[in-house]
């Protein structure tokens, strides 16, 4: 009889072992084992900043990032996680619900890279932004256009662009304007050093300055940058003889009509302080988003007499280099025979 209870109580506690493992075993499923199940290594979730936990769970769901959000909410529960950090996370497949938990509460997002372009306004950089960031692109360029925004970066409206150095960058998905803003001020302090600033003021320039006579440059060669710098010391020569730019692609700009081929004596008549035909000096502002490579060119521009250009008749590309006027115009009356051949008339 005594044999008998012992066997009872052995299997009874036996059950009893076996049941707390079963238990055991599932909480440490939910907590160790279950969790993500993609059908690739990895995948990027964006995790916005309006979230919650249950949208969080809503669209790690429909993302495919969850089959069971039941046992995920658990040990969502049990870390005491109610708040997302939002962000651009990297998930990989097999994470268990606990190293998911973990990831998403300590705000460890990967970075991306935005590469910002040379553009003819600030328009398409905000749009770009807006792309590939969470901030709202509307909201960017506002601030943008904003002359307080511009005034506190040491700017005004019409310089504003010049701050915004065409590269790639790496930014958090979630950069709000303010954050990306502040970014473009310090990449453009890093730009302009000591030995940069110094080129400058022997130029008798400010760097504002030094970007719109690049943008004006590169606009005038954009296709063989390597004779931006030869471009760069005729406008610089135009400048300090007081002479008008007379640059075509300050007068396209002040008609805002990027289809002229040919520009004619009608368009010079445009009052605007970007007609470098009618006003002399510098233009307010850019009239594109200069490369690198185009700074570079005024800052190390070719030192030569020359004082005017034109376009090449054989449409390479390329121009001819004049010192005097009378040489300067056997060349452009060449240019103008081969646009009445060409029937490019306007």
């Amino acid at each position: 009889m005594a044999k008998r209870k012992i066997n009872i109580g052995l299997i009874t506690f036996l059950l009893l072992f076996l049941a707390c493992g079963i238990v055991a075993l599932n909480y440490l499923k939910k907590i160790f084992i279950e969790g993500v199940s993609l059908n690739s290594e990895q995948k990027y979730i964006y995790v916005p900043s309006s979230s919650d936990l249950s949208s969080l769970t809503s669209q790690l769901y429909s993302e495919g990032v969850l089959k069971d959000t039941s046992s995920f909410l658990w040990v969502a529960d049990k870390k005491s996680f109610s708040d997302p950090i939002p962000g651009r996370y990297l998930i990989r497949n097999k994470m268990s619900n606990n190293e998911l938990v973990n990831l998403l509460r300590s705000g460890m997002q990967e970075p991306l890279r935005l590469t910002i372009n040379s553009h003819r306004d600030i328009n398409r950089i905000a749009g770009v932004a807006g792309a590939k960031l969470e901030l709202d692109s509307n909201d960017l360029l506002a601030a943008i256009r904003n002359p307080e925004v511009a005034g506190k970066f040491g700017f005004s409206i019409a310089t504003f662009p010049s701050m915004f150095l065409p590269n790639t960058y790496e930014f958090y998905w979630n950069t709000s304007v303010d954050e990306f803003l502040g970014r473009m001020a310090k990449e453009y302090k890093r730009f302009w050093n000591d030995q940069r600033k110094a080129k400058a003021n022997a130029l008798g320039l400010s760097q504002s300055e030094v970007a719109i006579l690049a943008s004006i440059v590169q606009a005038e060669q954009q296709e063989h940058p390597e004779e931006r710098l030869k471009v760069a010391g005729l406008y610089l020569n135009r400048i300090k003889r007081g002479m008008r730019l007379q640059s075509d692609p300050t007068l396209i700009f002040a008609l805002g009509d990027y289809s002229i081929k040919r520009v004619l004596n009608e368009h010079k008549a445009i009052n605007s302080p970007y007609n470098t035909y009618k006003y002399a000096g510098l233009p307010p502002g850019p009239i594109n988003i200069p490369e690198i490579n185009s700074i570079e060119a005024v800052l190390n521009a070719e030192k030569h007499n020359y004082l005017y250009m034109c376009a090449k008749a054989d449409f390479s590309g390329y121009h001819h280099f004049s010192s005097t006027l009378s040489q300067h115009n056997q060349f452009a009356n060449a240019y103008r025979r081969e646009l009445n051949r060409r029937k490019i008339l306007q």
